[in-house]
């Protein structure tokens, strides 16, 4: 009886959570069919916030910003997370190991507040000596790419521990030089973790709006800014359009990487496990 209760009370727990967190979404998914206005009462179903969402050039144009700065902050971030978790893995003494850990790791428990406040004094400062770089795209793919290559380097980081380094050895001994056994044998172990970082830093870029608040020039908006912007100023169920188009889309994303993630691993295992005959086998003849 008592573990009959403490099950149901656990899997009740968890739809409550669950009910917690995506209730609002659903909510608001609802709402960006209303026919008015109203957000309260829901008064019929209509299309006409998802055809002003298209006729609306501010967030049309702040979607394609952060499309542009997501997709570089991505792939900038994976590759010098990439990087440094290949070191700190590989490297384990060097003459100042701890303060690059640390600095690496430092934006994962920084304020984004901080960050940015941090970011806009040296933009300046480098503005007004050097006259570059100006506020700008420019400005929030750098701000972005410093927080998101802490949070690629954790997850790359985290594939290298668990990497046999038995492969690279044998490449090594075959006759690979470090690069080859990094390109050739390293990256394609560490791909899925690498693929995980770009999609992590591509999210956390593309959600930002404290960092671009900071970073950001006159005429440019990320799309975050922009429903910022408009949230301040009352109730628009054009942000309920946009909203659900990105929940929709990032929804299929997932589960296209879940899949690709899930029949990866399951081919790997029945490769491994042909092998492992093909041995016994050998062995077996012999």
């Amino acid at each position: 009886m008592k573990s009959m209760l403490a099950r149901h009370f656990g899997k009740g727990w968890m739809v409550l959570v669950y009910a917690f967190l995506y209730a609002p979404l659903l909510f608001m998914i609802v709402f960006s069919f209303n026919s008015t206005r109203q957000d309260a009462v829901f008064t019929g179903y209509s299309l006409r916030w998802y055809q002003a969402l298209l006729g609306d050039v501010k967030i049309v144009n702040g979607f394609f910003v952060s499309l542009k700065v997501a997709f570089i902050t991505g792939l900038l971030s994976a590759v010098l997370g990439t990087f440094a978790a290949f070191v700190l893995v590989r490297y384990r003494r060097f003459f100042g190991r701890t303060v690059f850990s640390a600095m690496v790791s430092a934006p994962l428990v920084m304020p984004e507040v901080i960050i940015g406040l941090s970011l806009l004094l040296l933009m300046v400062g480098a503005q007004n000596v050097f006259g570059w770089p100006q506020r700008g795209m420019l400005t929030i793919i750098l701000g972005h790419t410093l927080m998101g290559m802490a949070y690629a380097m954790v997850v790359v980081q985290s594939r290298l521990l668990e990497m046999d380094r038995s492969i690279e050895e044998a490449a090594m001994d075959l006759g690979a030089r470090p690069h080859q056994v990094f390109f050739l044998v390293t990256l394609p172990n560490i791909a899925q973790a690498v693929l995980a970082a770009f999609l992590l830093s591509f999210t956390l870029s593309f959600d930002d709006v404290v960092i671009a608040e900071f970073l950001s020039g006159p005429g440019v908006n990320t799309l975050p800014q922009v429903i910022f912007t408009y949230a301040r100023r009352g109730i628009n169920p054009t942000i309920y359009a946009a909203a659900t188009i990105l929940i929709t889309v990032v929804t299929l994303v997932i589960a296209i990487y879940a899949v690709w993630v899930a029949r990866s691993t399951r081919r790997r295992e029945r490769e491994t496990a042909a092998v492992a005959r093909a041995e016994a086998q050998a062995l077996g003849m012999r």
